[in-house]
């Protein structure tokens, strides 16, 4: 049996095991959650969004659905209505600011705060082995800038409880500082973002900005950036940091008002983004997301995971 082989029977054998985990419920001491709390995920209206919604409100809590366009939105979760589940929707645009403003200023209106945050909305348009960079600006505009201007718009809102608050943002193993294969060349830029001491927002931001500014010059191909599907891998890489980068800047918050926040890697799932050639169901991707929203003993926090098990960033 080749290395390929050997790697897909694990992972089938893995995904057996988090199917029969989700088999055992939560009993009602680690169900730190009611009907009360909310929950915004954002891209909901298809896919993993749409999976991550469903088994939220599944589990009992109270779904805010968001999407860019309202129509697909507002069909999404009267889906999820109809199967009897708690879901509202809003429309959100995380790349117009004054969406993200309004969205906020409904959620503080409607639903005085939240408890838990879904960073899903994303964008890939490179499928198979393509490797175009064309859409570059609108992928990290929409993976990272989307993903970062959301979360610190929400964040004020995010309701004190024992428990803590969560965030959980839906990234990838190609965005990964240390991956064997598909990582960052230049090694002194990989050390001061896998830093904490160096890492900071401007780094991070920096670092895209370069990205963008060779793929407008057509000199990325040489700037030791990651070969494969290389502006999603940029995007999601800043993903990555900027968890980590929060996870420390959030953590000073006293006990009461915790917020935790983890990102985690759904794999290649069957979905619009992959142009149907992923090889796991849209609700095993959404199981890990799910999983760590929920977490009853939630000290985990800073951290990247996939299929339910911690790896490195």
């Amino acid at each position: 049996m080749g290395r390929k082989e050997r790697a897909k029977e694990r992972r089938e054998k893995r995904l057996q095991e988090i199917s029969l985990l989700r088999t055992i419920p939560y009993s009602d001491h680690q169900r730190w959650w009611s009907s009360e709390t909310v929950a915004v995920v954002t891209g909901g209206n298809r896919g993993i969004g749409f999976e991550i919604a469903r088994q939220l409100a599944d589990h009992g809590l109270t779904v805010i659905l968001t999407s860019r366009e309202s129509s697909t939105g507002l069909e999404a979760a009267n889906v999820l209505k109809e199967l009897g589940l708690s879901v509202d929707f809003h429309q959100l645009d995380v790349l117009d600011s004054l969406s993200i403003k309004k969205f906020a200023e409904w959620i503080e209106q409607t639903y005085g705060g939240i408890d838990v945050l879904v960073n899903n909305a994303g964008v890939n348009y490179n499928l198979g082995s393509d490797n175009s960079v064309e859409h570059a600006q609108n992928v990290v505009a929409t993976n990272y800038y989307g993903t970062k201007n959301v979360t610190q718009s929400l964040i004020p809102l995010m309701r004190p409880s024992a428990a803590g608050a969560r965030i959980v943002n839906v990234s990838s193993r190609l965005g990964r500082l240390n991956g064997r294969r598909n990582r960052l060349e230049d090694k002194d830029l990989r050390e001061k973002l896998a830093n904490l001491e160096t890492l900071s927002e401007e780094l991070i931001d920096r670092t895209v900005s370069t990205f963008l500014q060779q793929v407008e010059e057509g000199t990325y191909t040489s700037g030791g950036w990651p070969q494969m599907f290389t502006d999603y891998s940029v995007s999601k890489l800043a993903v990555n940091a900027f968890t980590r980068l929060m996870d420390k800047m959030l953590s000073y918050r006293p006990d009461g008002q915790k917020i935790y926040i983890n990102c985690y890697c759904p794999g290649w799932v069957k979905t619009a983004m992959t142009g149907w050639a992923g090889n796991i169901s849209a609700e095993d991707g959404a199981d890990t997301g799910v999983w760590l929203a929920l977490l009853p003993d939630q000290a985990i926090t800073g951290n990247f995971f996939a299929e339910r098990r911690e790896i490195n960033f």
